[in-house]
């Protein structure tokens, strides 16, 4: 069985239903949004660190608050904005804070980008995945909500909590590294080797 959706109608109104239920101190609501957004919020953190017990700590402070804070979400905006944005925010402090350590082993954990044509989708998304671990957090992050979860300039501006250009420009500065970081996907290489697809 599929996945809920974060943009399906149902699956907002559904979730602003378990949102509500959960500020009347329905546990079993509250479980059913945990088991709704753990995967989601745990792929999505998962591209913005490698350390999965970071992931795991971001993750259950965020739904600590959605716990307390329930009563909050007048739904002004979609229930996965409000959400993230909250796991957003977590994560910020969370990363400071791990920063120290994950740096000293950052560089063994990544591997080189290769400039050989991928062979298979599977490949372009190992090889987007290094990419992404090279931005900044915001940078990363604005590129996530945006191509891979579908939210708009508007929309990510408020889970990141700043203006709509800020995201704007995160999102430039973001593509512009991309397409240092994977020449290949951005034009042919010059060489013996095979030309990226654009």
């Amino acid at each position: 069985m599929a996945e809920p959706t974060y943009r399906g109608t149902t699956g907002v109104a559904r979730e602003a239903d378990l949102i509500a239920r959960v500020a009347e101190g329905d546990r079993r609501a509250f479980e059913e949004l945990y088991n709704l957004y753990h995967r989601r919020l745990a792929r999505f953190l998962s591209r913005l660190t490698r350390r999965y017990d970071v992931v795991e700590e971001v993750i259950n402070d965020t739904f600590w608050v959605v716990w307390r804070k329930a009563r909050d979400f007048r739904g002004d905006s979609q229930p996965s904005t409000w959400i993230l944005g909250i796991a957003y925010r977590k994560a910020r402090g969370a990363f400071r804070a791990a920063a120290r350590l994950a740096e000293q082993n950052l560089e063994s954990e990544r591997e080189p980008l290769t400039t050989e044509t991928p062979a298979t989708s599977e490949e372009l998304r190992d090889w987007l995945a290094q990419a992404l671990a090279q931005l900044p957090p915001e940078q990363s992050l604005a590129v996530q909500l945006c191509y891979e979860l579908g939210f708009s300039c508007e929309e990510i501006a408020s889970i990141m909590n700043c203006p709509v250009n800020t995201v704007k420009t995160r999102l430039f500065h973001a593509r512009a590294k991309l397409q240092r970081l994977l020449p290949q996907l951005a034009q042919p290489v010059g060489g013996g080797g095979k030309a990226g697809t654009p």
